[in-house]
């Protein structure tokens, strides 16, 4: 018998920067608050949960979509072992920053976040739906696939786009220097002693300060990325272990439960791909 609360990961080879992942049954699936380097679109197709998103709380249910920035901390839990199921769109920012240059939504080909955190549009949710039950069938074509994601990202753009833009507040540059160090030794033991004495800060404001801008603690942050390191690792092929020690986790067993507590799906069940 299919297990529903285990997550269902759809990719295509060709069309490598989008991935959609489908949960029928998510009573059992709780994420920690985590971040990630790719645009994001969630629909929930059944039941109701709850959306936390930049420090607010969102109650969301059936037919209702969750847009959510990269980078922009969140989580989406079930209530009350209330059920509900879900899809959630990856797209990566690089090819979605292109797109929206040349459909003249952005002046430059630089990303520009968006105010939206819930849409209840039953138009772009059946939008949304179409989109995902044509991605999950194997007999569409690429072409058909490809097609049907452009016009419906352009589409949800230009709607979306008439919002006041909100970004993340403007880290200072100190701050924007630790961030990058983190990101420059992900697969590294990082002490606050050194973080420290690379920012001039003291441990409680730099703590403090690097939550305020960036949603997490320095340790939360180095421990997001490790889990994005070890998702890309997965998504090209590579095996567990190898993925694991990539990512600067000391096993394979600690990689499993840091990537299940972020991912809300274990490595296993991420690299298990419906067919194209």
């Amino acid at each position: 018998m299919t297990d529903l609360s285990c997550p269902l990961f759809w990719r295509d080879a060709r069309m490598p920067y989008v991935e959609l992942r489908q949960v029928k049954d998510g009573r059992q699936v709780c994420y920690a608050l985590h971040s990630h380097s790719q645009w994001s679109l969630g629909a929930i197709t059944q039941g109701l949960s709850e959306f936390r998103y930049q420090g607010e709380v969102y109650p969301v249910a059936a037919g209702d979509l969750v847009v959510v920035n990269p980078h922009w901390v969140h989580a989406c839990n079930p209530v009350e072992d209330e059920p509900w199921s879900y899809l959630m769109l990856y797209v990566d920012l690089p090819w979605l920053t292109e797109l929206c240059f040349r459909e003249g939504l952005l002046a430059e080909p630089v990303w520009q976040d968006l105010d939206t955190a819930k849409l209840t549009f039953p138009y772009w949710y059946q939008r949304y739906c179409d989109l995902a039950a044509c991605l999950l069938n194997p007999e569409a074509d690429l072409l058909h696939k490809q097609t049907h994601l452009v016009d419906f990202l352009t589409g949800l753009l230009h709607h979306l786009v008439t919002a006041p833009v909100q970004s993340l507040p403007q880290a200072p540059e100190k701050m924007q220097a630790l961030a990058a160090y983190l990101d420059q030794r992900v697969d590294q033991e990082v002490s606050l002693e050194n973080l420290c004495a690379l920012s001039g800060y003291s441990e409680g404001h730099l703590v403090r300060s690097f939550k305020k801008y960036f949603g997490l603690t320095p340790h939360a942050y180095q421990v997001n990325r490790r889990v994005e390191l070890g998702r890309q690792e997965l998504k090209a092929g590579k095996p567990i272990a190898e993925a694991a020690l990539a990512a600067g986790f000391a096993d394979q067993s600690h990689f499993q439960r840091t990537f299940k507590r972020l991912m809300a799906a274990t490595p296993n069940q991420y690299r298990q791909v419906l067919s194209p």
